[in-house]
C-alpha cells in the first residue's frame, strides 16, 4: 500500500471530495486535518511548494495537487496505478 498524506480542514468541501475518491478506491490514507494540528500548516506549504490551499495530497512522497488534480489524474487514468504499488 502506498503511503497516502493528505492536508484538509475540517469543513472543506474539496477535502471531503477528495477524500471520497481515495475512499471509493479503497485507499487508506493519513489525514493531517490543520484545524487540529494548525502548527502543520507550515509543513504543508513547504512540501507543497507553496501552494496554501486545502486540500494538498501525496502519495509515496509526490505531490499530487489538490482535489481536482486529483480528480483529473482519476480521469487519466494515473491514480489506480498509484495506489496499486
Amino acid at each position: 500500500m502506498p503511503e497516502i498524506i493528505v492536508y484538509s480542514t475540517t469543513v472543506c468541501p474539496y477535502c471531503v471530495k477528495a477524500k471520497a475518491l481515495l475512499d471509493r478506491k479503497g485507499a487508506k490514507y493519513q489525514e493531517v486535518n490543520l484545524d487540529r494540528e494548525p502548527q502543520r500548516r507550515d509543513e504543508m506549504v513547504q512540501k507543497a511548494g507553496g501552494r496554501k490551499t486545502v486540500p494538498q495530497i501525496f502519495i509515496n512522497g509526490q505531490h499530487m495537487g489538490g482535489c481536482d488534480d486529483l480528480h483529473e489524474l482519476d480521469r487519466k487514468g494515473g491514480l489506480d496505478p498509484l495506489l496499486a504499488v
